[in-house]
């Protein structure tokens, strides 16, 4: 704890005692009445102690305890809907004041409550982790959304970009901050000490996204390696036997993993100023690199392909499956003697022997339509493809079992992606993804994208 943290504690404790409010006192009054007293007090020492008690108070609720609490902020500190009414019938276009009554009225008192909560010690981080309780429940509770869009709307600023620091990361950095990179590594989970050091070697780099509440935690980090050309398998990466690459000789920086550390900040963006602030870093230090491209999972391949291909059903003549893949399905299913698509490929994983170019293929063409054809409500299905595209790179080149970890054969036969981000081309492959829902790739997979363009998805 930092020597400010320790006087803004020790003004807690002492305005708690000057108070009367120490917690034994506090026993019998409820939630909601302390909330509305941090919201009625204007003492700055009296609120940092309330806020304080408030969320210890959190802390030590049991589930079903911390749901009831959100439903009490969703229906006790809504904006007041009279108040309203009458604001929008004294507005006047050509009178601030009236304005600013209007932006007061309809602004709801939690967006306040969670404000004089951020003053208690260690508040950011409290607010952080009751969202991320929060989110838990919001599936079987409509009625906690306004709650969540409260909490965004305040995260949205206090983790506004001008806020974040962008730090590298190496072996020599704090030992909590690199314990952090081992636990939040989800992308391609580190075992230990030796895997987080193989990782920090000279020819890989790590960047990361700090907040002045939070200096020992990593909002968000990229995880970088330098090699020659385009890698299309991650083990020659992060393998024990990968080649090591002098940074001096490489010209290519491959982005392989890309974590957001904390779920409470789930839908707070700042991923994307992050890959474009280290693309700048790296043309800064590395001159000589010429491409910039990430090595990235397709999370959900297997199982929006079992929903929008029907690849776990037996094959019926004249399906989506079938005019996709022509007479190639046939043939699989019959070399494998399985029953569904997606039974014959596990089975070619294992032991591809003679088919390994007809498992390539089938594979290849499966990746291609996921990446382009398979949305919701014309949205695409993979995040990662969202995230990348809608930052201004394009799809590059699909890599067919570039991963063979149990976790990534699961999730999407082990095929990986090649994102480029060609820094000339940034902006206008943003443009078009964003203005004209158009997905940017190499010439060889737009060819390949518009022969299968027939097939409805």
């Amino acid at each position: 704890m930092g020597w400010l943290e320790q006087v803004i504690d020790t003004v807690a404790e002492r305005s708690l005692e000057l108070l009367g409010r120490r917690k034994a006192d506090q026993d019998q009054v409820d939630d909601k009445q302390l909330c509305s007293t941090l919201l009625s007090r204007q003492g700055e020492a009296s609120n940092i102690a309330l806020a304080h008690q408030i969320l210890q108070r959190y802390a030590e609720k049991n589930d079903a305890e911390k749901t009831d609490f959100f439903l009490m902020l969703a229906t006790s500190f809504d904006p007041d809907r009279d108040l309203i009414c009458a604001a929008v019938a004294q507005y006047d276009a050509d009178s601030p004041e009236s304005l600013q009554q209007l932006i007061t009225a309809v602004e709801p008192p939690r967006q306040e409550l969670f404000r004089r909560l951020n003053m208690a010690p260690r508040g950011t981080a409290a607010l952080i982790n009751l969202r991320s309780d929060l989110l838990l429940r919001l599936g079987g509770n409509p009625k906690l959304k306004v709650v969540d869009s409260d909490l965004v709307h305040l995260f949205s600023s206090w983790f506004n970009r001008g806020f974040l620091v962008l730090e590298s990361i190496d072996w020599n950095s704090s030992a909590a901050v690199l314990e952090k990179l081992i636990q939040y590594e989800s992308v391609h989970p580190m075992k230990g000490w030796d895997d987080l050091h193989r990782r920090l070697q000279n020819d890989h780099l790590c960047f990361a996204f700090f907040h002045p509440a939070l200096p020992l935690v990593p909002l968000i980090f990229v995880e970088v390696a330098f090699t020659s050309g385009l890698t299309d398998n991650i083990d020659d990466i992060i393998g024990s036997d990968a080649p090591s690459v002098e940074p001096a000789t490489a010209d290519t920086a491959i982005f392989y993993s890309i974590n957001n550390s904390l779920s409470g900040l789930r839908g707070i963006s700042f991923g994307n100023f992050l890959i474009k602030q280290v693309v700048a870093e790296l043309q800064s230090q590395y001159p000589q690199l010429k491409q910039f491209s990430t090595l990235s999972p397709m999370p959900l391949l297997r199982k929006m392909l079992s929903q929008k291909l029907d690849i776990d059903r037996p094959a019926e003549p004249g399906s989506r499956l079938s005019k996709l893949l022509g007479d190639k399905l046939d043939k699989i299913l019959q070399a494998t003697a399985a029953d569904t698509l997606d039974e014959a490929l596990q089975q070619l994983i294992m032991e591809p022997g003679e088919n390994a170019k007809l498992l390539e293929e089938i594979l290849h063409k499966l990746s291609l339509c996921y990446l382009t054809r398979v949305k919701t409500d014309g949205t695409l299905n993979d995040p990662v493809a969202r995230f990348h595209l809608s930052n201004g790179a394009r799809i590059e080149r699909i890599n067919v079992l570039a991963n063979r970890s149990e976790s990534a054969i699961d999730e999407s036969f082990g095929c990986m992606v090649n994102y480029l981000y060609n820094p000339e081309e940034v902006i206008s492959n943003h443009e078009a993804f964003i203005t004209h829902n158009k997905i940017m790739m190499s010439k060889s997979l737009q060819k390949e994208f518009e022969r299968m363009q027939h097939v409805e998805v």
